[in-house]
């Protein structure tokens, strides 16, 4: 008997059929990785938004600073 070492040519490897996995699902990158790409993205954008608030607060209290000073 043969072993198959393609997960998408079962040959020998008992228990019926198989899904086919895509190449990205085989190294573990399926959908609920997706989710977390997503997630993950989510926090940066909100990090990103805070950060830029924060600059324009310091901006405008350093334009505020040099305008009391003239």
């Amino acid at each position: 008997m043969t072993d198959s070492k393609n997960i998408n040519n079962p040959v020998g490897q008992g228990g019926g059929q198989r899904k086919r996995q895509s190449r990205a699902e085989r190294q573990n990158n399926g959908p609920h990785r997706n989710l977390d790409r997503q997630g993950a993205a989510d926090r940066k954008a909100e990090l990103v938004r805070k950060m830029q608030e924060k600059a324009r607060a310091a901006e405008a209290a350093s334009q505020q600073a040099s305008g009391e000073q003239g």
